[in-house]
């Protein structure tokens, strides 16, 4: 690419960039968008914002766009290229990792990933370093350059002018433990004289006690995948572990303990008995749940308690949908997978359905992951996954999501 042209897209960019820190309300989303950007200008594989916890002296991931789910990693400020320009402030290129005596790895190399070319820029406020952002691997094997590198640069003393005027507390998440796992995950299905592979190696950890969202847009392998979670489908290929216990190829009789035990489901269509009042609805899982909840208690937490001998056909979308979230609550289960449980409702008993479901993690403890197309829902979410392709394209951990009334769409 000539200089020209190329100066003209850099230039095109900062200005993206600026629009996004100085313009978007939310710090958090500035960022990430900011990142986006470069990632995409730049034709790279994967990206990283790093922020510092000065408590712990620990690297963060605050948003990344990459193979692997790094969320729970965090990285000595002493160790690696990010901890090294941290330390430092000043900027790092790397031509050929492999005979760089710098590097010591990166939180993606696993899974057949490689770093072969990074940059990595400070976060520079007026007093200090607060992290840095690293960039890895052109998708075309070529070298980053020096006008790469600035690019880099400004987007990132722009990020921390924005950081300096908003402030941003950042902390090393305290460990959780892992609810599932999903490793280099594939599902292909017979088409034609070949294969159609829809998921293409997800990587993925999901944890207690969070509430989780999963973007992205149709045929990139959102419900594939939570089908695969939900023992509703089996993958072609990798590992599926619940619990710390490989899940990959269960038997019969453990796939239907899992599927009435351990998961809650509630989707788009609500699935209710119309011959069965919303009580009795609820009544028939606890039948054939273990340690089921009071179904009249199920019903009182999503706030229709008085609705009980009503029949779906009496009750409105959102009353119906509720009904549906107290049918799979009344299971006391580990995890509740939510397909697009808002989409057929409108904005006002969407949210009474958000609030619902922000109550189930904060009150009972229960992970929720939700498929949604609404990207505002996830300003709601503790962390927000983003499907392309059937593969993870980006994580980001929301540092202070939004109540469930503060959602407008």
């Amino acid at each position: 690419m000539n200089n020209t042209k190329q100066n003209k897209r850099f230039a095109q960019a900062t200005w993206q960039i600026m629009e996004q820190l100085l313009e978007v309300d939310s710090l958090e989303e500035a960022l990430s968008g900011s990142l986006e950007i470069i990632v995409k200008v730049l034709n790279s594989q994967a990206g990283i914002i790093w922020f510092l916890d000065e408590k712990t002296e620990r690297l963060v991931p605050i948003y990344h766009i990459g193979p692997s789910d790094i969320s729970g990693v965090t990285v000595d400020n002493d160790m690696s290229i990010e901890g090294l320009v941290t330390k430092t402030g000043k900027s790092v290129r790397v031509e050929d990792a492999s005979k760089d005596k710098r590097f010591e790895g990166t939180v993606f190399d696993e899974n057949g990933f490689v770093t072969q070319t990074m940059l990595c820029v400070p976060l520079n406020d007026t007093k200090k370093t607060v992290g840095c952002v690293q960039i890895i691997n052109k998708k075309d094997g070529s070298l980053y350059d020096e006008e790469e590198l600035e690019l880099c640069e400004r987007m990132a003393a722009l990020a921390a002018i924005t950081i300096d005027e908003k402030g941003l507390i950042v902390s090393a998440e305290e460990k959780r433990k892992v609810l599932v796992s999903l490793r280099n995950v594939i599902k292909e299905y017979p088409s034609g004289d070949g294969v159609l592979r829809v998921l293409k190696g997800i990587n993925l950890d999901i944890y207690e006690n969070e509430f989780v969202v999963v973007l992205g847009e149709s045929g990139c392998g959102k419900s594939t995948m939570m089908n695969i979670v939900g023992g509703m489908d089996f993958a072609t290929d990798g590992e599926l572990i619940i619990d710390g216990k490989d899940f990959s190829h269960p038997s019969d009789e453990e796939l239907t303990r899992y599927r009435r035990e351990y998961v809650g489901f509630i989707f788009q269509s609500y699935n209710l008995m119309p011959n069965l009042t919303a009580l009795e609805n609820i009544q028939f899982i606890a039948e054939i749940a273990k340690d089921p909840a009071d179904p009249q208690e199920a019903l009182d937490m999503v706030g229709l308690g008085e609705k009980g001998m009503n029949f779906p056909a009496q009750m409105s979308g959102g009353q119906q949908q509720r009904v549906s979230i107290a049918r799979a609550l009344v299971k006391n289960p580990r995890l509740i997978l939510a397909d697009e449980p808002t989409a057929a409702l409108d904005f006002q008993t969407g949210q009474e359905v958000l609030v619902v479901m922000e109550k189930i993690v904060k009150e009972r403890g229960t992970t929720v992951v939700m498929i949604t197309h609404n990207a505002e829902i996830a300003k709601m979410a503790d962390r927000v996954i983003k499907l392309r392709s059937g593969k993870i394209a980006s994580i980001k951990r929301n540092l202070h999501p939004l109540p469930a009334t503060e959602i407008e769409w």
